[in-house]
């Protein structure tokens, strides 16, 4: 397992867990990412990621990928 922010632009993966407070895992939930669900990353730009989660294209913060292992 590795944080999403070390995957490749274009490589899909499956999300593995997803980690942090209860809050931070709630809110990432509610944007898609859960355990076995597909991500694809799109784009990196500044450390920030662009990424395809549940057929939406969805940015979201360095901070907030190194919580998503895959």
């Amino acid at each position: 397992m590795m944080p999403l922010t070390f995957a490749n632009v274009g490589e899909k993966s499956i999300i593995r867990k997803v980690g942090g407070a209860p809050e931070v895992r709630a809110h990432l939930k509610d944007l898609g990412f859960v355990a076995g669900g597909d991500v694809t990353v799109v784009a990196a730009i500044g450390g920030n990621l662009i990424v395809n989660v549940k057929e939406s294209r969805v940015a979201i913060s360095r901070e907030m990928a190194s919580k998503i292992l895959v």
